[in-house]
């Protein structure tokens, strides 16, 4: 077999050839040779390295680095990053080798939620101006960064199965030396929680401390307080479905025409029950009938869902409540569809923590057992099973959605006007009723 050899196209471009060909090319070959050199000479020889066409890339070969430029190390701060990674029984006279990848595992996680952060603040900025100057334009922006805090989380969950590879036994070996340390004492996630929406009333105690008690440093204890203290993305969220089009009685006035076709529902429902000649389907249809009369009145009457509010059983705002209801049952009108997304986005946050906080109390249980106090002094695996109950989801509202949707053919028709009304973003210095718009 020949030897492959490398040839140089044009500008100093190597390529690595196999065995000459005896074999004279037709005129397609030369051709297509000819557009694979210049293709080369345009783009192979500039691919990261800037757009000058006289570079070498031998072996041999040096690259200049530019003036002010960094190095993969430099930018990254690769050095300062892997110090960091001093496990406590190092000090000691038996190192404990699985203290280490805890430690990684952990420090990964911080840097993560360093990310989560990012993404969260800048919705939340985005999401302020929606509400204070009614611009959507940057809907698609809000769910491209909401999807990546969804990815995050997915890596999060599935990370926990990487520190499970460690045996109970190898963490007795090191566990005592990491009092009164405890992961409850990550500011960061607090500070999640906190943009997200978590309510503090809502919050398991730490033992019998509230559980700003925890952190001992000012300026950590003022961060977090500013996070309470600042719209969380919850709020927002429920300003911007407040104003959801549609809503309005002296247009399309959703609420009214819903709670008609609900009523049309429970009414038939009735009917059947009474007309039910065996009485054991009767006694069904009449349980139906009075459960469903009962559930569907707690959203209607403003005072029993204010009730519910203040009992921490729902969150939002009645009228945010009809937004998100009127967003879920037209979410295949253009105007509607990002929004739509985006409502599927924060239950599916909000299902990723409720999965990353159960694999890390089946992991505590595993590791711990149900009976051992935390390093930090919290009860341990009870309390964080504590935290796995629908307190701690800040958009409990939206699951419970699917409650109260109707069948499609139920759904009370769009007017012309607001059909064309949601065929476009913004109504912005147009009369919707002169748009000529087929959706």
């Amino acid at each position: 077999m020949a030897n492959k050899q490398e040839v140089t196209l044009g500008d100093g471009c190597p390529v690595a050839t196999g065995a000459q060909s005896t074999t004279r090319p037709t005129d397609a070959e030369s051709t297509a040779k000819a557009d694979a050199r210049e293709f080369l000479r345009s783009t192979s020889c500039d691919m990261g390295l800037g757009f000058g066409h006289n570079l070498n890339l031998t072996a041999s070969s040096s690259r200049v680095i530019p003036k002010g430029g960094m190095l993969y190390g430099e930018y990254l701060h690769v050095d300062r990053l892997l110090s960091c990674q001093e496990p406590v029984t190092r000090s000691t006279s038996n190192e404990v080798h699985d203290e280490h990848l805890f430690i990684i595992t952990h420090q990964a996680y911080e840097l993560w939620f360093k990310q989560i952060l990012c993404e969260i603040d800048s919705v939340r900025q985005i999401m302020n101006r929606v509400v204070s100057d009614v611009d959507e334009t940057n809907m698609l922006v809000i769910t491209s960064r909401l999807n990546r805090v969804v990815l995050i989380l997915k890596l999060l969950v599935d990370q926990v199965t990487i520190l499970e590879t460690m045996t109970p036994l190898d963490f007795m070996e090191f566990r005592n030396f990491l009092s009164p340390a405890s992961g409850f004492q990550s500011v960061q996630f607090r500070l999640i929680e906190n943009k997200l929406g978590v309510k503090n009333e809502l919050r398991t105690n730490y033992g019998k401390l509230h559980y700003l008690k925890i952190f001992e440093d000012p300026k950590v204890i003022d961060l977090i307080k500013q996070a309470e203290e600042e719209p969380s993305l919850c709020d927002l969220l429920q300003q911007w479905l407040e104003r959801t089009p549609g809503l309005e009685k002296h247009e399309f006035d959703f609420w009214e025409k819903y709670k008609t076709v609900v009523q049309q529902l429970l009414e038939q429902i009735k009917v059947d029950a009474d007309n039910e000649p065996e009485e054991q389907q009767k006694a069904v249809l009449m349980d139906e009938w009075k459960r469903k009369t009962e559930l569907f009145d707690s959203i209607f009457d403003v005072n029993k869902h204010n009730a519910l509010m203040a009992r921490g059983d729902r969150r939002f705002t009645h009228k945010a409540l009809q937004g998100a209801l009127m967003v879920s049952l037209y979410k295949d009108e253009p105007r509607f569809n990002q929004p739509f997304h985006i409502l599927m986005l924060l239950m599916d946050i909000d299902s990723l923590i409720t999965k990353w906080r159960y694999n890390h109390v089946e992991m505590v249980l595993r590791m711990i057992g149900a009976h051992q106090f935390g390093t930090g002094g919290s009860s341990g695996y009870h309390y964080l099973r504590s935290t796995l109950s629908d307190r701690y989801k800040v958009f409990v509202d939206l699951f419970n959605l699917s409650t109260f949707l109707i069948p499609r053919h139920y759904i009370p028709p769009l007017t012309p006007h607001m059909k064309r009304r949601l065929c476009v973003m913004e109504d912005i210095g147009e009369d919707v009723n002169n748009l000529d718009i087929n959706c």
